[in-house]
């Protein structure tokens, strides 16, 4: 059974695992399953960004101090939801749908997704909570759904949380929230995340670190 996280007691939290389904926000140059995934950070410099260090990260941090271990980070950079991509290409091998069933076992998951597909512009489409059919995974909605309800029968007695990133479409914000609250999935949204070239610095970094381990206490 899940041990209760409230509080975050390190002697409990030590025995928790996490594992990160996400975009480049979440991405590390030898820290991502599959390798093969694309990058945003990487252990070079970068005019980009000022991370350089894998213990700048958001999920490193939270894993530090919340007194977690890591079990799987699959993260790719410029990955959707759904499957509908930059210039309406099909995102379907790089989406979060596909890679969803590959995080381990962990006893916490952060899904931590929606920003390419507000920058890609992909349609909401319309809620949708049942009897979904490939083409409906081309639109944000239900796919959004259609992860959370596969997620959470794939993962039973495992904590999940999906972390909302600042200055997304208003229509993708407002999807989010809906439809984590028809799941019963808690939505942490970000706030004042300080950013280079769109994504977090070491400060923004740090930034929700702090923001996603007050959410899990309280």
């Amino acid at each position: 059974m899940l041990l209760a996280l409230a509080g975050i007691i390190p002697l409990f939290a030590q025995s928790l695992s996490i594992s990160v389904l996400g975009d480049s926000y979440s991405t590390y140059e030898g820290y991502v399953t599959p390798d093969t995934n694309e990058m945003w950070y990487y252990a070079k410099h970068s005019k980009n960004t000022d991370v350089s260090d894998v213990t700048q990260t958001w999920w490193w941090q939270v894993a530090k101090d919340g007194g977690f271990r890591l079990c799987r980070n699959n993260s790719y950079s410029g990955s959707t939801i759904g499957y509908y991509g930059y210039d309406g290409n099909d995102y379907s091998v790089r989406s979060f749908l596909t890679r969803m069933d590959n995080l381990g076992d962990p006893d916490i998951i952060f899904i931590f997704g929606a920003t390419n597909d507000s920058w890609a512009g992909e349609q909401v489409g319309e809620y949708k909570y049942e009897n979904w059919t490939k083409a409906d995974f081309y639109t944000f909605r239900p796919a959004m759904a259609y992860m959370l309800h596969h997620m959470q029968r794939r993962y039973p007695n495992v904590k999940i949380y999906f972390i909302l990133n600042t200055e997304l479409r208003q229509d993708i914000t407002e999807s989010c929230k809906a439809i984590c609250q028809h799941y019963g999935v808690k939505c942490i949204a970000l706030h004042d995340i300080d950013k280079m070239s769109g994504h977090p610095s070491v400060k923004g970094m740090k930034s929700i670190a702090n923001q996603v381990l007050d959410a899990i206490k309280n």
